[in-house]
């Protein structure tokens, strides 16, 4: 199964190009600027690099959010087209449960995905690898960082990834202590979308384009206006 994965939620923007689980290739590019500017010729780039068109793909995988609310509907709009087109389903992916991923086989188990929100919040969660799974210990969502990080095991190592790390560093070690561990991976997780994205299709979990909906966790700011 080939899958185009896509990532926009953060600036840490990626697409990836797998077959099934293997990955055939990805462009990367960290970047507070448009996505519309890019996207398109990253794909077309990437796709036609492996001797394919996109028409050759099984199906979509996308980063659903939290995070950019412009930056997601970019992302979605254009999985959408796709999806739409090629009548092909989407796995929608969350930016967090992707991110924590990324560190599912390192030495400490609890994993803290941390996405600065703005306006003084962050989309967190902690998760705890078990095996090839990740258990969702705290939920998903938006939190003001002290009631999250006031819920945190501060008896066990536990380890952060996402863009909200350095934003709220200094706070993370006065709850965690020497307890709080800082990963050194990139940000990038088309790659890691596009893993979790191919189990969920190969289960025919997949939505329609029609059916694919953004994971928010709170209301924009033109939805907070109304």
């Amino acid at each position: 199964m080939r899958v185009l994965a896509l990532d926009t939620t953060t600036g840490s923007g990626s697409v990836a190009l797998l077959e099934k689980t293997r990955l055939l290739g990805e462009i990367s590019a960290e970047s507070s600027g448009s996505y519309s500017a890019r996207l398109l010729s990253s794909v077309d780039f990437l796709v036609r690099a492996n001797s394919l068109k996109i028409e050759d793909m099984d199906g979509f995988a996308v980063a659903a959010g939290p995070g950019s609310f412009t930056g997601i509907r970019i992302g979605l709009s254009t999985i959408k087209a796709f999806a739409f087109a090629l009548g092909k389903q989407v796995a929608p992916v969350s930016t967090l449960l992707a991110l924590a991923s990324k560190l599912k086989d390192s030495p400490s188990r609890l994993i803290s995905p941390l996405v600065d929100a703005k306006k003084g919040e962050i989309y967190a969660a902690l998760f705890e690898s078990r095996g090839e799974g990740l258990d969702e210990v705290i939920p998903q969502g938006a939190y003001a960082p002290d009631k999250f990080f006031s819920q945190l095991p501060t008896h066990r190592n536990i380890t952060f990834i996402g863009n909200g790390v350095e934003v709220y560093r200094e706070k993370i070690l006065a709850y965690l202590k020497d307890k709080a561990r800082f990963s050194s991976r990139s940000l990038f997780i088309a790659y890691e979308v596009g893993v979790l994205g191919h189990e969920i299709l190969k289960k025919g979990r997949g939505v329609s384009g029609e059916e694919l909906q953004p994971i928010y966790f709170r209301k924009s700011q033109a939805e907070e206006k109304k």
